[in-house]
């Protein structure tokens, strides 16, 4: 198994490009479903997910061609129904292919998306099954096996209990071929939802209110097939830039989007982290003392969740008491218990809620990488530690973060890749 192996306080300087967003371009690869003509997807990133989604449109059934970051993908012979347990039970987001089969051919069937076993509890689909009744559909537990089946899904209304951006999504591509008008309430407003809006509204779908929380859908006969541009990446954005900070270094970020992290930006103002940006660049700049600042994260246009753990990294060389709280996932802060060990003086109130005193001298240590986020924010901490650390598990990094280690050389960290 490959692992990270980083030699900590180097300088770091330079420039640094975000790609596509991974939570834009694993939706819009199902959406080529809703059309029988053929879909570009440009800026697309070279990661796991990207290749299990591409993976399992194949075994649908769909023509594809993979240029540089680019896709063409055409569903004509769409011909089955059913999702491939061996490949839906490597990702969670192959749930998104559902909506889109049901609405072209009326029925799907599909086991528990990601491997877990239905009526788990941790990330459920409940919302997916209410929302595709919500528009007329039955739905079936067979045999460890969902059936969903429309004879015509019909518009109607539908709100949110929870917030949920792929549920949003969901409801979107699925009500685009429905018979009526569809309204949907308390919906999440990240800007990749904003995204495949404007993408399917761009071939013929009339959808409005994106990124607000009442979205309203008109069912249209046809979605056309088109160009599509996957959006700069945010949370890679953010956490270039609360690397930046944490490194104290000058780095400047380009092909982003800073108008998506705000939040941050307005937290930079009020802790001292100085910078710079522009339309599609943001320029980090050395700071001096950055003072602590507590933190909840909250869905968009709040503070993403995805964020919370790099930033934890930068509370560890703040000067002061900073509280930060996790709302959105359970457990999710556990992995400072790892920056514990490198030496960080964090203190676990609940499962949901840590307090972290700095600044504070991380040490190398020998690390696993328990998710995506967590991993960057390992790495964040590795490049600030005395010593040589090795993180193990890097699979989990390379799921949100395409060839990482080739890009933090170019800025010169020394970080190596390993088996």
């Amino acid at each position: 198994m490959p692992k990270f192996i980083i030699t900590g306080g180097q300088k770091l300087s330079g420039e640094i490009s975000v790609g596509g967003a991974k939570n834009n371009a694993q939706i819009m690869i199902p959406v080529a479903l809703l059309s029988t003509e053929t879909m570009t997807i440009k800026n697309v990133p070279q990661i796991d997910g990207v290749e299990k989604s591409l993976e399992l449109m194949r075994d649908l059934g769909a023509e594809i061609k993979e240029g540089d970051h680019q896709l063409e993908i055409n569903t004509t012979g769409l011909n089955k129904n059913e999702l491939d347990k061996k490949i839906a039970d490597k990702f969670r987001t192959s749930v998104m292919f559902v909506g889109p089969i049901l609405a072209r051919l009326g029925k799907v069937k599909f086991p528990h998306p990601g491997g877990c076993v239905i009526g788990a509890t941790g990330r459920p689909i409940d919302l997916f099954l209410e929302g595709f009744e919500a528009l007329g559909a039955k739905v079936e537990i067979k045999n460890k096996y969902y059936h969903i089946s429309a004879k015509k899904l019909k518009g109607g209304d539908f709100f949110f209990t929870i917030m949920s951006v792929t549920g949003t999504q969901s409801m979107i591509m699925t009500a685009c071929l429905a018979d009526g008008t569809t309204t949907l309430g308390n919906c999440a407003m990240e800007p990749e939802i904003v995204a495949l809006a404007d993408y399917l509204n761009s071939q013929g779908a009339k959808i409005s209110g994106a990124g607000t929380p009442t979205i309203v859908i008109e069912g249209v006969e046809k979605i056309k097939g088109g160009i599509c541009e996957i959006i700069p990446d945010r949370i890679e954005t953010g956490s270039f830039a609360l690397m930046a900070a944490a490194t104290n270094s000058e780095i400047k970020i380009t092909n982003c989007n800073p108008e998506h992290i705000l939040y941050l930006l307005k937290i930079f103002d009020k802790i001292g982290v100085n910078y710079e940006k522009g339309n599609n660049w943001l320029l980090m700049k050395k700071s001096g003392e950055i003072k602590s600042y507590d933190l909840k994260t909250h869905e968009y246009p709040g503070f993403s969740t995805d964020l919370q753990s790099p930033y934890v990294v930068l509370m560890t060389q703040a000067h002061g008491t900073s509280l930060i709280q996790e709302t959105i996932y359970d457990r999710r802060l556990l992995w400072a218990d790892m920056l514990s060990q490198m030496g960080a003086n964090i203190i676990m109130c609940d499962p949901h809620r840590v307090s972290v005193n700095g600044p504070t001298k991380l040490y190398a240590k020998k690390l696993i990488s328990p998710d995506i986020r967590a991993g960057i924010a390992l790495v964040i901490a590795a490049l600030i530690a005395e010593g040589t650390t090795e993180i193990d598990n890097i699979y989990q990094i390379d799921r949100g973060y395409e060839q990482l280690d080739v890009r933090l050389k170019k800025l010169g960290a020394a970080i190596e890749r390993a088996e």
